[in-house]
């Protein structure tokens, strides 16, 4: 499962219905636009959570590093350290060894959406320039990286308030974003900074109360 909603049920019966167990449950980043699913699936199931080594979360979880791979079946997922829209998003790189040795799509959480990438204010602080430089990295350094035909599943679409411009469509590809998302189209890192961080609308109130009790730390 992979930044699973509060309400359990439906992927306990989903596993069911196929005769699957539920192993592992990955965070990529700390949620703040609603409260995890994460630990209640984990006491459901017995699997653990897996969250980026730098996310600080005060319950017990498995860390993750830039790079690691974790070797499922006939499934590969390769980790992404993708800071930006929090210090530590995670994207995961999606391999399947019956189709093919090269990666078929990847899980940008809220570092890059159809149409749109993950704000870099939620941290508050002052900390919106620096998080929007790494967002940047992220993007150019990383995704960017991997070739057009990489299909792309964020953890939002349109309405969603985690970024602004955001399609409704819930899938694009690498190469679909790199011609016409218009924060891509940002070639320079200041440009993109000045971008992202333009006409950003009001966090909604419950965004810092949600992530405190996405760390534990209520």
């Amino acid at each position: 499962m992979v930044d699973p909603q509060l309400e359990i049920e439906p992927y306990l019966e989903a596993a069911a219905e196929k005769k699957m167990r539920i192993t592992h449950i990955f965070e990529t980043h700390v949620q703040a636009d609603h409260l995890s699913g994460a630990r209640t699936l984990a006491a459901a199931t017995g699997a653990p959570v897996l969250l980026h080594e730098l996310a600080d979360a005060r319950f017990p979880h498995v860390s993750l590093a830039d790079d690691q791979e974790l070797e499922m079946g006939n499934v590969k997922i390769t980790v992404l350290h993708t800071p930006g829209h929090t210090p530590e998003g995670v994207s995961l790189v999606v391999t399947d060894h019956t189709r093919a040795r090269e990666p078929w799509f990847v899980l940008t959480g809220d570092t890059l959406f159809s149409g749109g990438v993950g704000r870099p204010d939620l941290m508050g602080d002052g900390a919106e320039t620096a998080l929007a430089s790494q967002l940047y990295d992220s993007l150019h350094g990383k995704l960017l990286k991997l070739p057009d035909h990489i299909e792309v599943y964020p953890a939002h679409f349109g309405g969603a308030a985690c970024g602004k411009g955001l399609s409704g469509k819930p899938g694009t590809t690498i190469g679909f974003e790199r011609r016409f998302n218009p924060a891509l189209q940002q070639t320079s890192r200041a440009d993109f900074v000045r971008f992202v961080l333009a006409d950003l609308p009001p966090q909604p109130p419950a965004f810092a109360e949600n992530r405190r009790r996405n760390l534990g730390l209520e």
